[in-house]
């Protein structure tokens, strides 16, 4: 039998949910689909099922997922606008004895989605707290990007507007680790752009869009290509991105963190002159930091 049919038939012997797996007292943190909604796992769907209340960021979009496995819940919204008004009404609820399934709208909770709040409040009480793992985007994204999984940063979100992003990724420079960011369809171009800035053109990316839906796409090459790729085709700046930049190299890292002085003398000098200022302060080759301050002249439009 298949993994379909076997899905398929637990969702049709759906009282096999019910009195199964939820205990009194406990708040479940449920992993859920990132979109396929297959990749619900058994035991998600028996807490889900059983729990007194599904907490859910959005009530609408859970309720799609729980009338897939055929189960009628209570839920009860929790978002990043009420979550300090509902989730002490929830932790109340658990520590009378309810037991209740926290769920984001899509993926792991607490993944740059609302939940810390009621889990650290259930924790501080003494209350249990239990994870049921399952789907989510960040290490969907990593595990078929080809870039190093061993070590990796999880940035979340970069900021909406272009000077508090520009400064988060010039502090990331120099990292040694992949680096792992979420980003929306309509601001994933201006990313880009940015990391040509400040990663330098020919950094590796891993762009990935719309993971476990019809429309998925995983593009691998240096960040310029990237976003050639991206605006070759305006449907692919469509849903939600897991954008992914490869560690710097020793000599990446080394340049990173004199980027600062140099911007400083470029703002005075010319490139060719700051750039031999600098290679007798930081002992760097100066045809590297010549390279170096090419780029961020272009980057400033100098």
């Amino acid at each position: 039998m298949s993994s379909t049919e076997v899905n398929k038939t637990y969702v049709q012997n759906s009282p096999t949910y019910s009195n199964s797996e939820a205990e009194d007292g406990v708040l479940y943190v449920v992993a859920t689909p990132i979109g396929n909604l297959d990749d619900i796992t058994i035991r998600a769907a028996r807490v889900l099922g059983d729990v007194d209340c599904v907490v859910a960021e959005d009530t609408r979009h859970t309720q799609k997922l729980l009338q897939h496995l055929g189960i009628a819940a209570r839920t009860q919204a929790l978002h990043e606008h009420n979550e300090r008004r509902v989730a002490p009404e929830v932790a109340r609820l658990i520590a009378d004895g309810g037991s209740v399934a926290l769920v984001s709208d899509a993926g792991t909770p607490l993944i740059s989605d609302p939940g810390y709040v009621l889990v650290d409040l259930v924790r501080s009480a003494g209350g249990r707290v239990v994870p049921i793992p399952g789907a989510s985007a960040v290490t969907a994204a990593l595990s078929a990007s080809g870039l190093p999984t061993h070590r990796f940063a999880f940035e979340g979100f970069l900021p909406a507007r272009r000077g508090p992003r520009l400064e988060r990724l010039t502090s990331l420079q120099g990292e040694s680790r992949t680096l792992v960011f979420y980003e929306a369809p309509h601001r994933v171009s201006d990313c880009l752009e940015d990391l040509v800035e400040t990663m330098g053109a020919d950094r590796t990316v891993a762009v990935a869009k719309e993971l476990t839906k019809l429309h998925e796409g995983i593009f691998r090459g240096p960040v310029a290509a990237a976003l050639q790729w991206l605006q070759a085709d305006p449907a692919r700046a469509r849903g939600e991105f897991v954008i992914m930049v490869g560690a710097a190299s020793e000599q990446q890292a080394e340049l990173a963190v004199w980027d600062p002085w140099l911007r400083a003398l470029l703002s005075e000098l010319p490139p060719a002159r700051a750039s031999r200022l600098l290679a007798h302060v930081a002992g760097i080759p100066r045809k590297q930091i010549y390279r170096r301050a090419l780029e961020l002249n272009s980057d400033d439009g100098g």
